[in-house]
């Protein structure tokens, strides 16, 4: 199930796994194929994350059954299911005729999210609650084309109710595009936006031609419409927005969001914060004067 530890290295640079990890996960191998109660938790595990591989909706029960990985693991164990499971994603990859340098930079965001678990936490390895989100890359759910990341989804009835009433018919249920932004990946300009979502558009008709998503859709921090009064109009984050149409409004605060993404540790107090970039001084003034921050909704029609 586990690759061979000789043939481990290079998968794992494949994945972008930080140089740092890269022994230990060999060493741990060991300790996993070893034990044979771990060998059937690890089994276990990636059932959960392959059943209906393909399909939209995630693994829901991943995160649960990973928060009780065998001691002496921790958080590397989550890294072995995504290594265990890696055969079943690629075969759904070549099922489907995705594009080989797709696959990979898709799949690279293991390493990325092992980086920003060390940023947080000055350990190796991956939180459970981020195998709930890589679940998607794995499942063949997600992909990286250009800067933007876009998983393929259903809407919801809420977002339908507000796409239905700004014109297009649509129904819950429809399927549409999630539309991400990762972090480490560069600036966020108009062009490489305009990039990514030609990319998509090709990329959803040529693969998953049955699909036919009516519109993209975007949950984010980053389109809370309270960013305005601090950034310049021209700026990027500006500019992302402005490619949306409203949908619902929250009113629960997701302060830690911003924080999280943009100083990398969303427990930081506001007093704390720096002021070293525009972004950074309109989250943290924000927060200081006593305001909050929220998930924004949006979405835009894709022919």
């Amino acid at each position: 199930m586990l690759p061979d530890a000789d043939d481990l290295p290079e998968l794992l640079l494949d994945l972008c796994v930080p140089h740092e990890d890269i022994n230990e996960l060999v060493g741990l191998r060991r300790t996993v194929t070893g034990d044979p109660g771990a060998l059937r938790f690890l089994a276990e595990c990636v059932e959960e994350l392959v059943r209906d591989l393909g399909e939209p909706g995630g693994a829901p029960g991943l995160e649960e059954r990973l928060a009780v990985a065998p001691a002496g693991l921790g958080p590397y164990f989550v890294v072995y299911v995504f290594l265990a499971g890696l055969a079943h994603t690629r075969a759904y990859h070549r099922e489907r005729g995705i594009p080989a340098d797709v696959c990979r930079r898709t799949l690279a965001d293991l390493g990325r999210h092992m980086t920003i678990h060390r940023r947080r936490s000055g350990a190796g390895g991956l939180h459970p609650r981020q195998a709930r989100w890589l679940a998607h890359h794995f499942r063949g759910e997600l992909y990286q084309l250009g800067r933007l990341q876009f998983e393929r989804a259903r809407l919801g009835e809420r977002t339908a109710r507000v796409i239905s009433a700004a014109g297009p018919d649509v129904a819950p249920g429809v399927p549409c595009l999630n539309l991400h932004i990762p972090d480490f990946h560069g600036p966020l300009t108009p062009a490489a936006c305009d990039r990514s979502v030609a990319l998509a558009r090709d990329f959803f008709a040529r693969y998953f031609p049955e699909e036919r998503p009516r519109a993209a859709v975007c949950h984010s921090w980053l389109l809370d419409p309270q960013l305005k009064r601090y950034l310049a109009e021209d700026s990027n984050i500006v500019r992302f927005q402005e490619r949306f149409r409203a949908g619902r409004e929250d009113t629960e605060p997701a302060d830690g969001d911003p924080v999280q993404f943009v100083f990398g540790d969303p427990d930081l107090p506001a007093r704390d914060l720096p002021r070293r970039t525009s972004v950074e001084r309109a989250v943290g003034d924000h927060l200081r004067a006593g305001g909050h921050w929220y998930i924004g909704h949006g979405w835009f029609p894709l022919p």
